[in-house]
C-alpha cells in the first residue's frame, strides 16, 4: 500500500467545497476553521486515511489527481477546465507518445494535463510571449509533477519566418485571435493532424472557421460543454444551484489537401484571402447590373404599350 511520507502530495479532503492540496513536510502545519493539520501526524498513513484534528473534525488524505493539480494551481490567466480537457483529449485522440504543439501556454492547465497524458514517450512544445505567464506556468507545471515532458519557448510565432518544429501530431491553441497562426500551425502540422482552439466568443469561432477553410483543413467541428452537478441525498436529491456555466467554445479540424493549384504558406495567405473573396463581390455586381437593366426595360415596355 501507498504510504504518505516527507514531501509526498496530499489533498487534505473534508467536504467538494473545503479541501487542501499540499506537499507534506514534517515541521509544517497549518490552520483552518475545523482546527490545526498537522503534516507530522499524515506521515506513515496510507492514502485514504482519517486525520483527527484538535478540534475533533477529521479530514480525508487523499492522493491528488492530475484533476486536483488543474483546479487549484495559480491563475495568471484564465484556465482550461477539465470538462473542456477531457474533450479535448478524447476528441484529438491525444495518447502516449504523441508530439503536442500548444501556443499560448497560460496559466499551465492544458498545458500539465496533456502533458500528464502523453509522458512518458511524448512531449508538449509550449509558445507565449508574456514572461510573467510563463514563469506562473513554470511553477504550475513543475508543481503537477510533469515538467520534464514540457519545453516552454517565448517566442511569437505569428511573425517568425521559419517555424520551429515539424510534424506535430496535435495543435492546441489557446490566443484571443487563433486564426492568425493557422498558416503556421499548418507547416508544422503532420497530415491529417489534428488542431483544437479555444474560443470564448462566437465572433471568434467564426473567423477561425473561415480561417480552417482556407488553410485547407477538413472535419471541422465546434462545440460548448456545459456541467450540470448533483446534490444526490436520500429522499431529497435536486441538480446543484451552484456550479460552472459557460466557459469557452472549442473548435476542432484535421490538416486536408484539397489539391488547390495555389498551396497555402503564411507569405501569400492573406493575398490569397483577398482574391477569394473579391470573386464572389463582382459576381454579385454584376447580377445587379442585369437585373436593374431588366426592370428598366420592362417599366419602358409598360410605358409605351399604355401610350
Amino acid at each position: 500500500m501507498a504510504k504518505i511520507k516527507q514531501n509526498s502530495p496530499v489533498l487534505f479532503f473534508y467536504n467538494n467545497s473545503k479541501k487542501w492540496l499540499t506537499k507534506i513536510s514534517k515541521n509544517e502545519s497549518f490552520h483552518t476553521h475545523i482546527g490545526i493539520l498537522k503534516h507530522s501526524d499524515a506521515i506513515g498513513k496510507e492514502y485514504g486515511s482519517k486525520l483527527i484534528t484538535n478540534k475533533d473534525k477529521y479530514v480525508y488524505l487523499l492522493e491528488p489527481t492530475m484533476y486536483d493539480y488543474v483546479m487549484r494551481i495559480q491563475h495568471g490567466t484564465q484556465i482550461v477546465y477539465p470538462k473542456d480537457i477531457g474533450y479535448i483529449i478524447a476528441r484529438a485522440g491525444i495518447g502516449d507518445g504523441q508530439k503536442i504543439l500548444e501556443i499560448g501556454t497560460g496559466s499551465g492547465s492544458l498545458t500539465s494535463f496533456v502533458a500528464s497524458v502523453v509522458k512518458p514517450r511524448g512531449h508538449v512544445y509550449t509558445f507565449d510571449v508574456d514572461e510573467n505567464f510563463m514563469k506562473i506556468a513554470e511553477k504550475n507545471i513543475k508543481k503537477a509533477g510533469v515538467s520534464k515532458y514540457v519545453t516552454q519557448h517565448n517566442l511569437d510565432l505569428k511573425t517568425v519566418k521559419k517555424m520551429p518544429l515539424e510534424n506535430m501530431d496535435v495543435a492546441l491553441i489557446d490566443l484571443g485571435d487563433p486564426w492568425v497562426v493557422i498558416p503556421q500551425v499548418r507547416q508544422m502540422l503532420k497530415g491529417s493532424g489534428s488542431i483544437f482552439a479555444i474560443c470564448p466568443t462566437m465572433n471568434q469561432l467564426e473567423k477561425l472557421t473561415m480561417a480552417l477553410v482556407e488553410n485547407e483543413f477538413t472535419d471541422i467541428e465546434s462545440t460548448e460543454h456545459i456541467i450540470r452537478n448533483i446534490e444526490a441525498r436520500e429522499g431529497k436529491t435536486r441538480h446543484s444551484f451552484q456550479g460552472i456555466g459557460h466557459t469557452t467554445y472549442l473548435c476542432f479540424a484535421r490538416k486536408a489537401f484539397f489539391d488547390r493549384d495555389t498551396q497555402m504558406s503564411p507569405e501569400n495567405s492573406s493575398s490569397r484571402d483577398t482574391k477569394t473573396s473579391s470573386k464572389p463581390v463582382k459576381k454579385s455586381i454584376k447580377t445587379t447590373k442585369k437585373i436593374t437593366s431588366t426592370v428598366k426595360k420592362s417599366k419602358t415596355t409598360k410605358k409605351s404599350s399604355k401610350k
